[in-house]
C-alpha cells in the first residue's frame, strides 16, 4: 500500500485522519511542529492503533528540514493540513499567517514536485465562501469575500494549487472544504485539546460542561434564524477524516487535475440547539449567557453534500448527538487536555 505524508498529523483533525488512513491500510509518515499540538498525541494514536508512525519533528516552513522528510521515504501522497487556524489570532497577527500557511504550502509542493509526488489533499476551509448568505453553499458558489486572514490564506492558497497544476498537469489536486469539524475519537484518548481559551464553541461548551469555564456566551440572538442564534454545519472529526481517504482514493483515477468538494453534513444546527444536545449529552445545564455579535458571523451556513456522495462515495454518519457525547466523553477523560 501506498505511503502518505501527513503534515499537520499530529493536530486535530490530522490525528483523527491518521487513524482513518491506517485502518484503510495506507503507510503513514507524520509531520508536525507541534505548534498546535503535543507528542502525547503519538503516544495515543499507537495505543489506539497498535503502531508507532514514523514521525519528524519539522516546521513545513524550513524546506531544508522537511527536504529529508522527502529524502528519506518514498512518499505517494501527501495531506497538507499543517498551519495556523485560529481566526481571531488571524486578525491580531496577519502577517504571520501569511507567511506561515503560504510558504508551508509552497515549500510542501515544491519537494512533492521534486520528489515525484502526484497526489495532493488540501485542508481548505468553508471561510472561502466568506459573507454570502446563500445557502446551501455548493462548490460552484462563489468566492473570495473573506472575512479575515485565515480565510484569505485558505482562498490564496487554492488560486495557488490551481495554477501550480497548470505548470504541472501530472499532479493531481483536491481541495477539501470543511465546514465546522466537532467531536472526538470513539476511545475518547483524542480530541480537539486548544491552548489556552478556546476559540471554537464546542471545545468550549466542553470546558463551561466540565466546570474548567464558569459560563458560555452566545454571541448574537437576532439572527434571522429559527431561534435568533447563527446556525452552522457541525461534521463529526471522523466522519471528516474518512472524507480523506476518500479524497486520496479519488485522486488515483480522476480525470481532472483539481477537485473540490465540500465537507459537511448538509444540516444547519442552531448554537442553541448544539448547547441543548450537549445538556443532553453530560446530563446538566450549561450555564451561559448571550452577548453581541461578532464581527463577520454570518447567520446561516451549510454545506450542500450532493458532489462528496456521488464522486467520492462519501457521506457523514455522525449526527449532532453523536458529536456531543463524543465530546463530553473526550472532556471527562481528558479534563486539562492531554498532558504537554
Amino acid at each position: 500500500m501506498s505511503t502518505v505524508l501527513v503534515t499537520g498529523g499530529a493536530g486535530y483533525i490530522g490525528s483523527h485522519t491518521v487513524i482513518e488512513l491506517h485502518n484503510n491500510g495506507y503507510d503513514i509518515v507524520i509531520v508536525d511542529n507541534f505548534y498546535n499540538s503535543k507528542p502525547e498525541v503519538l503516544n495515543r494514536l499507537e495505543t489506539i492503533t497498535g503502531k508507532r508512525f514514523p514521525f519528524y519533528k519539522v516546521d513545513c516552513c524550513d524546506k531544508d528540514a522537511l527536504r529529508k522528510v522527502f529524502e528519506e521515504n518514498e512518499i505517494d501522497s501527501i495531506i497538507h493540513f499543517a498551519g495556523l487556524k485560529a481566526v481571531g489570532e488571524s486578525v491580531r497577527i496577519p502577517l504571520k499567517y501569511y507567511k506561515n500557511n503560504i510558504d508551508s504550502l509552497i515549500n510542501t509542493v515544491e519537494l512533492a514536485g521534486e520528489y515525484k509526488v502526484r497526489k495532493l489533499v488540501f485542508s481548505s476551509s468553508a471561510t472561502v465562501y466568506g459573507m454570502s448568505e446563500d445557502v446551501p453553499f455548493t462548490e460552484e458558489s462563489p468566492l473570495g469575500v473573506c472575512t479575515n486572514p485565515y480565510g484569505w490564506t485558505k482562498w490564496m492558497i487554492e488560486q495557488i494549487l490551481r495554477d501550480y497544476s497548470v505548470s504541472d498537469p501530472d499532479m493531481k489536486i483536491c481541495l477539501l472544504r470543511y465546514f465546522n469539524p466537532v467531536g472526538a475519537h470513539e476511545s475518547g484518548l483524542i480530541g480537539e485539546d486548544p491552548r489556552g481559551i478556546p476559540n471554537n464553541l464546542f471545545p468550549y461548551i466542553s470546558k463551561v460542561a466540565g466546570g474548567t469555564l464558569a459560563q458560555l456566551t452566545i454571541f448574537g440572538d437576532d439572527y434571522d434564524t429559527p431561534d435568533g442564534t447563527c446556525v452552522r454545519d457541525y461534521i463529526h472529526v471522523t466522519d471528516l477524516a474518512t472524507g480523506h481517504v476518500k479524497a486520496i482514493e479519488y485522486l488515483g483515477k480522476c480525470e481532472e487535475n483539481v477537485c473540490v468538494f465540500n465537507l459537511g453534513t448538509g444540516n444547519g444546527t442552531s448554537v442553541k440547539e448544539a448547547v441543548a444536545a450537549f445538556e443532553k449529552a453530560c446530563g446538566h445545564e450549561i450555564p451561559h449567557v448571550f452577548g453581541p455579535r461578532r464581527p463577520g458571523d454570518i447567520a446561516v451556513s451549510y454545506a450542500a453534500t450532493d458532489k462528496a456522495a456521488d464522486k467520492l462515495g462519501f457521506t457523514a454518519r455522525y449526527n449532532i448527538d453523536d458529536m456531543c457525547s463524543s465530546c463530553w466523553k473526550w472532556q471527562t477523560m481528558n479534563p486539562d487536555g492531554l498532558p504537554d
